[in-house]
């Protein structure tokens, strides 16, 4: 009779805990997800219905091969070296140079390079803060993904007409600064998760007091593309990052970075920010440093991989 009161225990227990898990669970809520990643196979059918194609390569891989009709911006024309190198541009210049691509506000834009999505991510990052209002889509396994959907390559320059390109004030909830991170440092909230997207290298030498380590690889997988939505989900869930937080991220100059925001708002996370001043910044105004005892790598398992 002890042993069956004994399993009987156990067995409430099992569903207490589920129970609880379950409730947890429920309590986190997910914006609108899949918006602005996109397969190169459902890319394909944005371009022949009239999108336009933005390639974010450097101006010499753009000049060696790219998507045919595609327009070159390139992230040295969209980012100025102050306060530090890489710092999102004014609104003047990104006026310009969104016209001389040929860009209105409204233009539904396909975005791709060949560089992890992370001057993808950097461009679009940069176009929504500045409120472009037609869609903004990356695809997720870049030029390679489109070249494997049989779209032709070209190393020809295209001809467009400069356009006028409205911009809007800098959407302030896109971007966070170095002060507010200090008082983030001195009073802490648990809501807040700074995390560092950087190299396992850089992070072991030397981090801001804090911050969650998740290297902005763990958004690709093996071939560089962005993984799913679930497995997005399935690996900040982990971390402990969940969209009622207060989020904010940064690398060396933040071009990483926007790779993580991408991923997350394509994952149903909103309350999330860039650092751009990033590593840089930080550093150089000499702000507190922390420096790891030890890394656990994140990874993702075979599980999230589903």
């Amino acid at each position: 009779m002890k042993k069956n009161r004994n399993t009987l225990g156990i067995k409430i227990a099992s569903i207490i805990v589920a129970l609880l898990l379950t409730l947890s669970c429920s309590n986190i809520t997910y914006a609108e997800s899949d918006l602005i990643i996109i397969s190169a196979e459902d890319a394909v059918q944005k371009i022949e219905a009239g999108y336009t194609v933005i390639d974010a390569q450097k101006a010499s891989s753009y000049n060696k091969e790219h998507i045919k009709g595609a327009v070159n911006i390139e992230r040295s024309s969209i980012n100025v070296s102050t306060p530090v190198p890489n710092s999102v541009a004014p609104e003047s210049i990104i006026k310009i140079v969104a016209g001389e691509a040929g860009l209105k506000n409204d233009t539904d834009i396909i975005i791709y390079d060949d560089n992890k999505n992370m001057d993808a991510s950097r461009l679009l990052w940069t176009l929504k803060s500045y409120g472009h209002s037609g869609d903004l889509l990356i695809v997720a396994s870049g030029l390679s993904g489109l070249k494997a959907e049989g779209l032709e390559v070209s190393n020809s320059n295209v001809a467009v007409d400069t356009t006028v390109y409205e911009t809007k004030a800098f959407n302030k909830n896109s971007i966070i600064g170095m002060d507010v991170i200090s008082s983030m440092i001195d009073n802490p909230d648990d809501t807040f998760k700074l995390i560092d997207v950087r190299g396992d290298d850089e992070y072991e030498a030397g981090t801001i007091p804090g911050a969650i380590h998740i290297n902005h690889e763990n958004n690709l997988t093996d071939d560089f593309s962005f993984r799913t939505v679930k497995q997005i989900r399935s690996l900040y869930k982990k971390n402990g990052i969940v969209p009622e937080d207060n989020i904010a991220m940064f690398c060396k100059s933040s071009i990483r970075a926007a790779n993580t925001y991408v991923a997350l708002y394509n994952a149903g996370y909103r309350n999330i920010r860039v650092y751009d001043g990033a590593w840089l910044q930080w550093s150089k105004e000499k702000m507190p440093v922390f420096v790891p005892e030890k890394t656990v790598a994140v990874t993702m398992s075979q599980e999230d991989n589903s």
